[in-house]
């Protein structure tokens, strides 16, 4: 069984939602949704395909504009994308396919913001990197391109550069970790091994505690999360610990777990 921070772990709220809202041309995305994510926790964000789940972690992130709402980062009201002002935490993430440079070795992408925003040897940046590596179990690649790798081992090369830090600016390690459905598109053994690694890496030292999954896939959902948060038709319609998605009565959790074409989610196509 995989290692699982309890709930009581939570202290602080890293990041805070309050009333944000999103809309591409006439579709809302995001409407007046609040959320907590506190520290040391797992948190899963799900519901069906084109509910803002993505969106939502874009905008935690700093990589996409609020139309309406705020954001505050350990307590400190973000203003702006992450360009426009420093967070006071370091933010990773981990997009859905996986967003390597193909033309970049696996060193230079693991590396890449130190090599592009820190004054560190050469040396001391291929150590840290190989130190990544093995922890995210991809030893001896790093002289290697991404296409010549499986889907999860880019995967888990994503994972390395996402904890990447930097010990001469400490204050930039990322604190809390967003995956964008690391496990879309790969068979069950390597989400399994996804799966692991994510909690892996809420445990060991030089991981991240805290992170926020998005995901749509009920293995994932059941293997990395501790508390759920099911977005549909823009807002939070259900949230609670993991135990409780297959004892609440709420029709869209049931539904969505069941996966029947009956019920309050409206089935496209």
């Amino acid at each position: 069984m995989l290692p699982q921070l309890p709930l009581t772990n939570m202290k602080e709220p890293l990041i805070e939602l309050k009333g944000v809202s999103k809309s591409f041309g006439g579709n809302v995305i995001l409407d007046n949704v609040d959320l907590t994510i506190y520290q040391g926790e797992a948190l899963g964000i799900i519901g069906p395909s084109g509910t803002g789940k993505s969106t939502i972690l874009r905008m935690m992130a700093g990589l996409m504009p609020l139309d309406g709402g705020e954001i505050y980062v350990q307590g400190q009201k973000r203003s702006g994308l992450i360009e426009d002002a420093k967070d006071p935490i370091g933010i990773g993430m981990v997009f859905q396919q996986s967003a390597l440079f193909d033309s970049l070795s696996i060193r230079e992408n693991v590396g890449f913001f130190l090599y592009q925003h820190s004054k560190l040897s050469e040396e001391r940046i291929r150590e840290l990197v190989d130190e990544k590596l093995e922890m995210v179990g991809l030893p001896g690649i790093a002289d290697q391109y991404p296409a010549e790798l499986s889907g999860g081992m880019r995967r888990r090369v994503s994972f390395a550069r996402a904890i990447m830090t930097n010990p001469d600016n400490p204050q930039d390690n990322p604190e809390i970790l967003l995956y964008d459905e690391p496990t879309a598109g790969l068979d069950p053994i390597a989400s399994t091994v996804i799966e692991d690694l994510v909690r892996q890496l809420q445990c060991v030292e030089g991981g991240c505690k805290t992170y926020v999954m998005v995901t749509h896939q009920d293995s994932t959902i059941r293997r990395t999360a501790d508390r759920v948060v099911f977005l549909y038709k823009g807002k939070v319609q259900w949230q609670g610990p993991i135990g409780e998605i297959d004892t609440t009565d709420n029709p869209l959790v049931r539904q969505f777990f069941s996966a029947s074409t009956s019920g309050p989610i409206q089935v496209v196509g």
